[in-house]
């Protein structure tokens, strides 16, 4: 495509000739008129769409002026106008009615006519305020649909309103997003791509270089910022995102549409071929980072999200026509959601012939930051399907300012339910009754900090004093990875998340032939040079079953655990000494029971708590938590196991195996070798033995029970019958 350049607020782009020409072209057109009878699923989606945007455009335009913060009804409101508008723009090409195009036209003469008298909205975000929205984020969404609507009808416009529509509308929505805004244009994070996708689709539609350019390269062209380098920095060379897997969600919508009108304006560029295929990659991670269809909820993750979102049901039939890979077409299917564009519709054609296969879930580990140093996060899965087990390690980099304090995070999912949890977010998004769809003040004061996560906390402060620009400075450092079918292990440390005290944690998913599942086997590490509190926090999700602890329990009042980062909202409950060789507890869930075992003998206790404290508007989730305290130390090695064993089923009265048949639990150092050991009820023993030094070819030898045990590599599981 040969670009114009001209100014932002310069005169309307040319009489049209080549549009559509971004995410849907004359030759997808073409093609699906003449074939789309004959792909069932896409001729019902056609069905569907035009009797749903009938009904709608039967009724007046409502355009109101912008009053509401997110949720409210004139942000709603003009989130549905941009889809309309975006419906029936497809719909004017799929069909050739003009009464598609007629409305699209009326309401974007509405809007160029509301448009130029705005000001700031009235309920602006602290950041970045749009016009039309409370944040200038919602103003980029909305131009990106809107620009693709516009695309899909400008032909059927007379030339006197195009050119009031450009001018008095797009133009000027490109130029708030982009010179209007340039420290948000030019943010290598998901409110500037949305902005540079926004403002790069619009210059391809009216022929305007300058918007391309900035899009690509920043507001000043100079390469320093912009689409090209989001896509550098914003992910890892595996594809995974900085924010974590809910906002690789959210991004991959403008990477996408914007990747795809590149390749079909500027095919030279190989955009989808960039830096290694990023964005392809990031597509396919985004696949890997959920569990039974829903996305794993770390950082500020609203944990409702998964497979079936919109912005993956793009991204998918979007790979899919680049990669023909038929895997993807699974994913595909699972979403029950076919597009009517280009790429929409092949994936619904060779879902209709047959075409799809499997897609596998795999253990993996996702190295973080642009450079792939800034640690990683590893998956652990045993088995495929919903009912498989899945160990999460979020051992990342900050994740931006929507990173949480939680450095050697771990969760856990089991029988299609996550039984070891991350909090997520602290918001109720889009319901304004609920602190106006804000995020609640409990976001930085609980949800972010690092007891509402399942890793180590120092003297009840949060990793990096809860300072995230300080957290973004720093990252775990990943020493080993290993997955074979019965040992799945990875090993990383951090020295940065307090002055004094360093912290290592290693994972392993260990499957055995006398267990009904894997354990997941537990050593958390923490040296200082001072004495301090260590807390290690366990949030289970399920109800309590049983303890072998002497538990003194709080049972006429309850008091806050703490004063602050976040103790404050946790009720103590009860506390006991753990005095036994082994301390367990016990829950379930969905049918099956989990015991947490953790090695007793030491001064430490488990502190039994609950969400809720200091929460008058009852903001909090209900939500139970562990904590294995150990009330001054310099160092210590918390070594726990989880274990998923039984059935219960109330449907039929019968309960199987309820109890745990871990036996002992024992810890053990010799010299710089950490040594596990597992005695099960039928008198199985297991034995890990962690190499702390060394690489995957070193030798070691050990005096273990008499024997002398060598292996090479990190580790070594050691089995042993019962009698």
């Amino acid at each position: 495509m040969a670009l114009q350049a001209c100014n932002q607020q310069g005169n309307a782009s040319q009489a049209p000739s080549n549009h559509p020409n971004l995410t849907l072209t004359q030759a997808d057109v073409k093609t699906i008129r003449a074939e789309i009878s004959q792909v069932e699923r896409a001729q019902m989606a056609l069905d569907d769409l035009k009797q749903r945007v009938e009904a709608q455009i039967d009724a007046p335009a409502n355009i109101p002026v912008p009053k509401d913060a997110g949720g409210g009804f004139t942000h709603e409101q003009h989130k549905r106008n941009y889809q309309l508008m975006y419906d029936a723009g497809l719909l004017y090409q799929l069909t050739q009615e003009p009464k598609f195009a007629e409305y699209v036209e009326a309401m974007l003469l509405e809007y160029s006519n509301l448009y130029p008298g705005l000001g700031i909205h009235p309920k602006r975000k602290e950041q970045s305020p749009g016009k039309l929205f409370w944040q200038s984020l919602n103003e980029a969404v909305w131009l990106v649909h809107t620009i693709q609507a516009y695309d899909m009808v400008v032909t059927a416009i007379a030339d006197a309103d195009r050119q009031v529509i450009e001018t008095q509308l797009l133009l000027p929505v490109a130029d708030f997003l982009s010179a209007g805004q340039p420290a948000t244009f030019n943010k290598i994070h998901n409110h500037g791509t949305w902005a540079a996708a926004a403002v790069g689709m619009t210059g391809y539609v009216l022929d305007n270089e300058t918007l391309v350019k900035q899009a690509l390269y920043g507001l000043d062209m100079k390469g320093d910022a912009g689409f090209l380098k989001q896509i550098e920095d914003l992910f890892s060379p595996d594809g995974y995102y900085a924010e974590g897997p809910y906002y690789q969600r959210y991004a991959l919508m403008p990477f996408v549409l914007f990747a795809k009108a590149i390749e079909v304006n500027e095919p030279e560029r190989k955009i989808f071929e960039y830096r290694d295929q990023t964005l392809l990659k990031a597509i396919r991670t985004a696949i890997q980072l959920s569990y039974n269809k829903l996305f794993f909820g770390i950082n500020d993750a609203i944990k409702d999200k998964g497979i079936d979102t919109i912005e993956l049901v793009h991204g998918i039939a979007i790979a899919y026509e680049i990669t023909q890979d038929p895997s993807l077409l699974s994913v595909s299917k699972r979403q029950n959601q076919t597009l009517l564009t280009g790429y929409g519709f092949k994936a619904a054609k060779a879902i209709d012939d047959g075409l799809a296969k499997p897609f596998q879930f795999e253990s993996m580990q996702l190295r973080d930051g642009k450079g792939g140093d800034q640690g990683a996060l590893t998956i652990f899965r045993n088995g495929i399907d919903h009912g498989h087990q899945a160990l999460v390690m979020k051992n990342t980099s900050q994740g931006l300012g929507h990173g949480h304090f939680d450095k050697l995070h771990w969760l856990y999912f089991d029988n299609g339910n996550e039984i070891i949890s991350d909090y997520g977010a602290a918001r109720f998004l889009n319901i304004e009754a609920k602190y106006g769809g804000h995020y609640l003040p409990e976001n930085n004061a609980w949800a972010k900090q690092t007891v509402a996560h399942n890793t180590v906390v120092v003297d009840e402060k949060s990793h990096f004093n809860g300072d995230w620009k300080v957290g973004q400075k720093f990252a775990p450092t990943i020493h080993y990875y290993s997955a074979t079918d019965d040992v799945k292990i990875s090993s990383a440390s951090i020295n940065d998340a307090y002055p004094d005290t360093g912290l290592r944690r290693t994972m392993a998913m260990v499957k055995h032939s006398s267990l009904e599942h894997p354990l997941v086997i537990d050593v958390f590490e923490v040296q200082s040079q001072n004495e301090h509190q260590f807390d290690l926090p366990l949030h289970y999700q399920g109800q309590f079953i049983s303890h072998n602890l002497n538990l003194h329990a709080n049972a006429d009042s309850w008091s806050p655990l703490g004063k602050d980062n976040g103790y404050q909202f946790l009720w103590n409950r009860g506390a006991a000494s753990i005095t036994e060789p082994i301390a367990q507890v016990s829950w379930l869930n969905d049918g099956r029971f989990y015991t947490y075992s953790t090695v007793g003998g030491d001064d430490g206790e488990m502190i039994f708590v609950e969400l809720g404290a200091n929460d008058p508007n009852h903001n909090l989730k209900n939500q139970s938590v562990l904590i294995h305290r150990i009330p001054a130390a310099k160092e210590h090695t918390f070594v726990s196991v989880l274990e998923q064993h039984g059935e219960y089923n109330g449907r039929a009265e019968y309960t199987i195996n309820a109890n745990s048949q871990i036996a002992l639990l024992t810890s053990k150092s010799q010299g710089s070798y950490k040594i596990v050991s597992i005695t099960l009820t039928d008198d199985t023993s297991l034995q890990l033995i962690l190499a702390q030094d060394g690489d995957a070819s070193s030798q070691h030898s050990i005096s273990l029970d008499d024997q002398q045990v060598e292996w090479v590599g990190h580790f070594k599981l050691i089995s042993q019958a019962g009698k």
